[in-house]
């Protein structure tokens, strides 16, 4: 019994995005992280670890520099590490098969995630791998806990908090949660860097990973936004007003 988690890495949410040739330019981004969402449902794991539940399985899909993701989750607590290792541009459908492939493989019957992934913000993966696995699926949670055979989830509903139950195998993706994250330590890095990653291709999982549904044509930059207006003094409320009205749709 255990719980696995889904992590990716992305772009630092403060890093800059360089397009080259029609594409994102990965050699220029100075730093990649764990998705930030995905960083909530590790917590969670971890949180159910500690209360007796199982052991955390960190599962990554991507180039070998995701490594370091699984690393990082192993400094706080991460159990079992696997890396999906493929170098190819992948479709979410080929990932859901990638990562659900490995899940089986586990065994775990509780899979966690992100609700979206800070790069792609598509929110596909969690759904798509339940639908793929065959389990239940609760999305948007900021909690679980699990009590017998049942796990209860808190997320936020159109009225207010809800608790869902609901009975194992489950996925849950994450929103924000009111859990501070924990942060490694010192002898948690030492110990990570010691802690083996079970590294696997998809041939190794069974899974075709070259046929894509999915062509990327071009990657282009947002535009630039137009610079800002200033007005001052009392003469140029009826200008301000007319913007306000024609150009901004406000009044």
């Amino acid at each position: 019994m255990g719980v696995a988690v889904l992590l990716k890495q992305v772009p630092d949410t403060t890093a800059k995005i360089s397009i080259s040739g029609g594409k994102v330019d990965e050699s220029s981004i100075a730093k990649w992280a764990i998705s930030p969402y995905d960083e909530y449902a590790l917590e969670s794991a971890i949180q159910l670890k500690e209360s007796g539940f199982g052991d955390v399985v960190a599962i990554t899909c991507g180039p070998s520099r995701a490594a370091k993701c699984l690393t990082e989750a192993a400094a706080v607590g991460a159990d079992r590490l696997i890396h999906i290792l493929t170098e190819s541009t992948l479709d979410s459908i080929q990932v859901q098969s990638l990562l659900s492939a490995s899940v089986k493989e586990t065994g775990c019957d509780l899979v966690m995630c992100g609700k979206q992934a800070a790069d792609t913000n598509s929110g596909s993966t969690g759904p798509g791998l339940a639908s793929t696995l065959g389990f239940s699926f609760v999305g948007g949670v900021t909690r679980v806990s699990v009590n017998g055979g049942l796990a209860s989830a808190t997320r936020l509903g159109p009225s207010g908090l809800e608790e869902v139950e609901v009975g194992g195998p489950c996925v849950f993706t994450f929103d924000k949660g009111e859990s501070e994250l924990r942060r490694p330590n010192v002898r948690g890095i030492m110990m990570a860097k010691k802690k083996p990653i079970d590294s696997l291709s998809p041939e190794d999982l069974g899974v075709n990973g070259t046929n894509s549904l999915v062509i990327i044509k071009d990657h282009s930059s947002p535009p630039e936004k137009q610079p800002g207006q200033k007005f001052i003094g009392s003469e140029s409320i009826p200008e301000v007003v007319e913007k306000l009205r024609e150009e901004a749709n406000v009044i």
